[in-house]
């Protein structure tokens, strides 16, 4: 994992928000999976913040998609902010700046 790497994880009204920080690498993309996968299965929504992201690497973002594909379609919850967000998003979930 890239050593500035971290995850804030923050409860809402309609789901939870992870706040990512620092360098996103192939070892940050299985720390995101991981956080993802834990999450309570009836999750409404799924906020994932890229604002304090600083370096996104190619690898990591070819496991992170991979993980989204495999989603079938239940992505469709997940919603990318920020800065960020068309690069961490696979393309078919929601985006907002």
């Amino acid at each position: 994992m890239a050593s500035n790497f971290g995850i804030a994880v923050d409860r809402s009204s309609d789901g939870f928000g992870l706040k990512l920080a620092g360098d996103f690498d192939g070892t940050s993309a299985h720390e995101l999976i991981h956080a993802i996968k834990e999450l309570p299965e009836d999750t409404v929504k799924l906020y994932i913040y890229t604002n304090s992201l600083k370096t996104i690497h190619p690898f990591g973002l070819d496991i992170f998609h991979k993980f989204m594909r495999s989603l079938n379609g239940r992505s469709a919850k997940i919603v990318f902010t920020s800065n960020s967000a068309s690069q961490l998003s696979p393309g078919n979930s929601q985006l907002t700046f």
